[in-house]
């Protein structure tokens, strides 16, 4: 696995008429696999909601601004969550990571069965009073597809989103990763007809990262015939910053009365971290120490 780096490459193309992401993901999203036990189609869905957050995250131009992709679903899979911040490190779980259905028509994991119908919200939160909040229904449940229809309907922005996980036989991550190809305002007819032509041509992202692809040569298949400019390259990583001190936190906030009640239990606490699936356990000594700072 460690001889695979993973990384975005950010790139423009046709004078700055197109901007465009590529991304490999493979160590994160086994990261992400280990440390949430997910079935093969779980982690299919999951990695793939996590390399569209890590593009999606490195969009961002702040040094503190937060994204949260969250897809409500109904099917057997209870939804997912990812966070990704503006440095490529995203964290995310899924509500039920052993989810086990039968394969799609195409023999495929089928993540869109998985997913099932419902909707996808994108939280950015870039210090201002309000964050910004678009929603939008899931077109396939597919995940790419769905990120494609949240840029147009609500940024009103033209993209194409490919994304793609692809399981060895012993369920680890064989390859992982996308891009993300948008259209300025300002594009020419004959680049849109162009790049739409090149998207149509494509095949699936993982059988071209089976190919030895990297996000460069990704974007160059995506951007084939256009003058593309590599602007920049950002280490990716499936990064949690929880941590001890962060999940007492939670326990000061549940208040005085409950926190005296679990201390009369006689028993450690033990709390967990949705993201990375961390356990941090509270003796009772520790729950008597944190009562003492306790305000309410």
């Amino acid at each position: 696995m460690s001889e695979y780096k993973d990384y975005i490459v950010r790139a423009t193309a046709a004078d700055r008429q197109i901007r465009a992401f590529a991304a490999t993901s493979r160590n994160l999203v086994e990261k992400a696999r280990k440390a949430h036990n997910t079935s093969p189609v779980a982690t299919a869905a999951l990695g793939r909601l996590l390399t569209g957050g890590a593009m999606m995250g490195v969009m961002m131009k702040g040094e503190k601004d937060l994204l949260t992709l969250q897809i409500k679903a109904g099917g057997p899979l209870n939804g997912i969550t990812v966070t990704a911040d503006s440095k490529g490190r995203v964290k995310g779980y899924v509500g039920n990571p052993d989810v086990c259905i039968p394969a799609n028509a195409k023999g495929k994991l089928d993540v869109a069965g998985a997913v099932g119908s419902g909707f996808l919200s994108v939280i950015k939160d870039m210090g201002l009073k309000e964050p910004y909040n678009g929603q939008v229904m899931l077109q396939t449940g597919e995940i790419a597809e769905d990120l494609t229809y949240y840029f147009a309907a609500s940024e009103q922005v033209p993209s194409s989103v490919g994304l793609g996980v692809l399981m060895n036989k012993d369920n680890t991550v064989a390859q992982a990763g996308g891009f993300i190809v948008q259209l300025m305002p300002f594009a020419e007819e004959k680049v849109i007809e162009r790049l739409e032509k090149n998207i149509a041509g494509l095949t699936s992202v993982t059988s071209l990262l089976e190919k030895g692809h990297t996000p460069e040569s990704l974007l160059s298949i995506v951007l084939d015939g256009f003058d593309i400019e590599l602007t920049d390259t950002v280490d990716t990583e499936f990064y949690c910053n929880c941590s001890k001190s962060r999940v007492e936190r939670a326990l000061i906030s549940i208040g005085r009365k409950e926190l005296g009640e679990l201390i009369a239990e006689g028993k450690p606490v033990e709390l967990n971290c949705h993201f990375c699936n961390t356990d941090y356990t509270f003796t009772v000594e520790e729950m008597k120490q944190i009562l003492k700072r306790c305000t309410r």
